[in-house]
């Protein structure tokens, strides 16, 4: 799986999308990275895991 994440908020229409990791930051933020490249820094409590 390339992109093991769903994002589960609602910020810039994007929830319910797959998404990967690109980089973890302090704070528990991180950087994220979308299926169509759309990136963008978020929390960490914004993703689920991918069933």
């Amino acid at each position: 799986m390339d992109f093991p994440y769903i994002y589960r908020w609602d910020r810039h229409g994007r929830k319910g999308q797959f998404c990967r990791v690109l980089a973890r930051g302090k704070m528990n933020s991180c950087c994220v990275e979308f299926e169509d490249g759309y990136k963008m820094i978020t929390s960490r409590n914004a993703l689920g895991a991918r069933r």
